[in-house]
């Protein structure tokens, strides 16, 4: 029967994804099939995985594992591994439960309390606003920072700041709660990714801790959250996530959330969230300007108690164009150099150090938009097309060649590749490259058709 369960697991992959059954699936084991009654038990670890599962795939389940079992049709019944002696409760989809916030024991939050302000907070103390640069691409977002800092969850909350990557949001979240925690040790303030709070969910249903998740962020005084687009098509994470935003809302707690994009343009985002993502302010942070650079430059040079002359700043500025996170990333290549080699900064020194390869500037420079109106162009399919969980056959083809430009041509993951095209899995980006690649290999004409697309894309820089 393992390898029945195996197979299960390898369709619902396919057909739901891997989050699916690593967050779901791979709890639940399968106990018992009674072939005379048609009866399949599934034995899940608690109730709220068992409730889950029978409330959204229950269909699922009976489908292929009708198919596996060689049978028309089978009765799912699920048994609740945490309770001992626990009978077999047939799944109906009008007896399972919503996910409903938890009732915290409240002798209990105190303790919580105390254990995130011990040191789970996560917050960098080596990012201030002493030391971030102020200039007119960011002041906004650092006069709302600072000015929640002084009465947190009643000025501006939620605070909502998006931008790039690397241009200076995570500095700000981090700089708010060293602020809010030297004003206050007693308040708790937790700095969370939503990556870290995707797994941390997914590691509380497995072991039935979901209330002790739950009370961990339900009784924080500050929230801050980096990177929340990454929760972005997980509707298990986000109900999660919606009952925890509104307890803190409602007690006027402060939440400061970071994004790579305007919470309205976050694409696989349940409407309720999303309009309480913009319902405080919303700020921006963009790319700043050649003097803020050098600023940032001079700055980070003398915290490394370094002398960095005003022409070979304005030389490192004027090189990187992409965000401050490379920018600092230079500075720190050409002073490693200098030491390794024992030779003073200098701007001959600097120059060998950064080489400015206008190929490499070009590849630097695609960004995914100029991929998609190039195979806009070919396909006749639109970025909301792309983005969208339709799967036509020639609409799946100019997104696998989609995929296949953004990692050819650019220097960014396979999963923020999946992310901009409407949160897919990175493994669904991996396909998509294969799919590709095994295509070309028979037809030249696309062969081509790709080199065409290439050029084209390049020349329009």
């Amino acid at each position: 029967m393992q390898g029945i369960w195996e197979d299960f697991l390898k369709i619902v992959n396919q057909e739901a994804g891997s989050r699916v059954v690593d967050t779901w699936f791979k709890a639940v084991s399968l106990y018992q099939w009674d072939a005379i009654n048609r009866i399949v038990y599934l034995l899940a670890p608690n109730t709220f995985v068992k409730d889950w599962i029978s409330g959204n795939y229950v269909e699922l389940i009976q489908t292929h594992l009708s198919r596996l079992l060689h049978v028309k049709m089978l009765k799912v019944v699920f048994i609740d591994g945490s309770k001992k002696n626990s009978k077999h409760a047939v799944c109906e989809k009008d007896d399972i439960p919503s996910m409903v916030p938890a009732r915290l024991d409240r002798s209990k939050n105190s303790v919580v309390k105390k254990s995130i302000a011990r040191g789970s907070c996560y917050i960098n103390a080596n990012y201030n606003f002493d030391n971030f640069v102020e200039g007119p691409s960011n002041s906004l977002a650092k006069a709302a920072a600072q000015a929640i800092t002084q009465k947190p969850g009643i000025l501006y909350n939620p605070l909502f700041i998006y931008g790039g990557s690397g241009l200076g949001k995570t500095h700000l979240l981090h700089a708010i709660g060293n602020c809010i925690k030297k004003a206050s040790k007693k308040t708790s303030i937790l700095y969370q990714t939503a990556d870290r709070f995707v797994n941390e969910f997914i590691n509380a249903i497995r072991f039935d801790k979901i209330h002790k998740f739950q009370a961990k962020y339900q009784t924080v005084d500050v929230l801050l959250v980096d990177d929340i687009q990454f929760i972005s098509n997980k509707d298990q994470t986000q109900e999660a996530f919606f009952h925890i935003f509104n307890t803190l809302y409602d007690s006027n707690k402060q939440i400061v959330f970071s994004s790579d994009t305007f919470p309205q343009n976050i694409n696989g985002l349940a409407e309720r969230l999303r309009s309480r993502l913009s319902c405080g302010l919303v700020t921006d942070i963009h790319m700043p300007s050649l003097e803020t650079k050098v600023a940032i430059l001079k700055t980070k040079a003398k915290l490394n108690k370094e002398e960095l002359p005003d022409e070979i700043a304005y030389f490192i500025a004027s090189c990187v164009e992409s965000n401050i996170r490379e920018l600092e990333g230079a500075l720190i290549r050409v002073s490693a150099f200098a030491s390794l080699t024992n030779q003073p900064i200098s701007l001959e020194l600097a120059k060998k150090v950064i080489k400015r390869k206008e190929e490499i500037k070009k590849t630097n420079s695609i960004d995914f938009q100029n991929i998609v109106k190039c195979v806009y162009k070919r396909y006749n399919f639109d970025i909301a097309d792309l983005r969208s969980k339709k799967r036509n056959k020639k609409l799946s083809f100019a997104r696998q060649v989609t995929m296949f430009l953004m990692k050819k041509l650019t220097d960014r993951s396979l999963r923020d590749i999946g992310i901009f095209l409407g949160g897919r899995d990175h493994s669904t980006v991996v396909h998509a490259l294969r799919k590709i690649k095994k295509y070309a290999v028979s037809n030249h004409s696309f062969v081509e058709q790709l080199r065409q697309m290439e050029h084209e894309i390049t020349r329009g820089l």
